[in-house]
C-alpha cells in the first residue's frame, strides 16, 4: 500500500510515509467505532481515501503558507493525507457532525500533524479566507460554490488562481455546466493507473473573491 503511494509521490519522506501508516491504523480503529466510511472499503483505505485524496495535488501542489479549507472533510478526507503531503501549507477541517470532528482531530493528534485545524461547523458559519477550498463530493457543485464564495482570499500566491477543488464520481457535465467557459475538469484517469480511477474526476473552479 505505500508502494502504491511511493509510486505516485515519489518525494514522499519517511516521517511522512511512518505519518500515513499511524494514520491508516487509527483511521481503522476509529472506523469501528464511528463507521466513517463502509466497512466493506476498509480494506481499500489507502487506494480509494487516501490516494484519491492526493489527486487534489496532482492538480495543483499548493505553496508553502497556502491556506486550504476542507468542507464536509468527515473522517478527514482530502484535508488530512494532504496535511501530511505538505507540512507547510495550513489546512482547516470542517464538519457539521460532531463525532467526526472528535475523530478526525484525535487522528491529528496520534498523527503528530501541526498544520490542521478542526472546526464542528456548518459551511455557511465558516467566516475565514483561504486560498483554496477542497471537498471530496460533499453537495452539488453549484450549491458549493455558493457557499463558499465567501471564504476565499482576494490574495494570489499559487499557480492557479484562487478557488475550488472538487473531487467527484461519473459523470459531472451537467453539475458543471452553470461554469462551462471557466471550470476545469481532470480525469483522474491522467494520474493514476488502478480501475478505480477510471470514473473519477477533479474539478477545478477558479472563484474571485
Amino acid at each position: 500500500m505505500m508502494n502504491q503511494l511511493l509510486h505516485y509521490f515519489p518525494s514522499i519522506t519517511k516521517q511522512q510515509e511512518e505519518q500515513f501508516l499511524t494514520f491508516a491504523d487509527a483511521f481503522r480503529d476509529w472506523n469501528q467505532k464511528i463507521n466513517l466510511i463502509s466497512r466493506k472499503d476498509i480494506d481499500n483505505l489507502f487506494e480509494h481515501h487516501i490516494l484519491h485524496s492526493l489527486a487534489i495535488d496532482k492538480v495543483l501542489h499548493f505553496k508553502s503558507d497556502s491556506s486550504v479549507l476542507d468542507v464536509g472533510t468527515g473522517g478527514g478526507f482530502p484535508g488530512i493525507p494532504l496535511a501530511i503531503l505538505m507540512p507547510n501549507v495550513h489546512f482547516c477541517l470542517i464538519d457539521s457532525i460532531g463525532k467526526k470532528i472528535m475523530a478526525a482531530s484525535d487522528m491529528v493528534k496520534t498523527i503528530g500533524l501541526h498544520n490542521v485545524c478542526l472546526k464542528q461547523l456548518r459551511c455557511e458559519e465558516e467566516k475565514g479566507k483561504y486560498d483554496f477550498v477542497v471537498s471530496r463530493a460533499v453537495m452539488p457543485l453549484k450549491e458549493l460554490h455558493q457557499l463558499i464564495r465567501k471564504n476565499i482570499s482576494p490574495i494570489q500566491q499559487n499557480a492557479l488562481p484562487n478557488g475550488l477543488i472538487s473531487l467527484k464520481g461519473g459523470d459531472v457535465t451537467a453539475e458543471t455546466a452553470p461554469f462551462t467557459k471557466i471550470v476545469s475538469v481532470y480525469s483522474l484517469s491522467e494520474f493514476f493507473t488502478e480501475p478505480f480511477f477510471a470514473t473519477k474526476k477533479a474539478i477545478y473552479l477558479p472563484i474571485k473573491a
